[in-house]
């Protein structure tokens, strides 16, 4: 039966941006996630809505349904004080606190002699990227799961840290 809304997806996956592979959990803990709840990106959520446990596809994901595309307006330039004691090169990755209160990650796009070029679009905005994937499980997620939209798998747990992945998105670990 095909991956249904409200199931629990364990996947294996790579992601290219053409040759390069930008991505991967091959050989490590799967990608485990609610299907239907937009816990993945809208073009791979899409592209394995008729897969079942066991099979395995290449997934072409436009840009528009990844990381969006690319947007040269969200850039701005700050002032070279504002890094004081970062050893600032450019294509960097940097964190800070946007206004909500929530992280925003940036890239140095270019340093002047007193201002820095930051772009706040996602490193992967404007890429067409290939995702290579294999569902390990589906399974229909149980009475706490379908109310917290978390899978089990993604729950902390004494022995294992945080999520026994060491961090990442979707059980709040940083």
């Amino acid at each position: 039966m095909a991956i249904q809304d409200n199931q629990i997806v364990s996947m294996e996956y790579e992601v290219r941006d053409g040759d390069q592979i930008v991505d991967s959990n091959k050989g490590g803990a799967p990608l485990v996630f609610m299907f239907g709840k937009g816990q993945i990106i809208p073009g791979l959520e899409n592209g394995i809505k008729d897969m079942n446990t066991g099979d395995k596809a290449d997934i072409l994901v436009k840009a528009a349904d990844a990381y969006g595309e690319y947007n040269a307006d969200a850039t701005q330039e700050v002032p070279k004080e504002q890094f004081a004691g970062i050893d600032l090169t450019e294509g960097m990755t940097l964190y800070g606190q946007g206004e909500d209160g929530g992280t925003v990650q940036v890239t140095v796009k270019e340093i002047k002699d007193d201002t820095v070029v930051i772009d706040f679009n996602h490193p992967l905005a404007g890429k067409d990227l290939m995702f290579t994937v294999a569902i390990n499980n589906v399974r229909d997620a149980s009475a706490e799961e379908a109310m917290t939209g978390v899978p089990e798998e993604n729950k902390p747990s004494d022995e294992e840290g945080c999520c026994g992945t060491g961090g990442g998105s979707g059980c709040g670990c940083n």
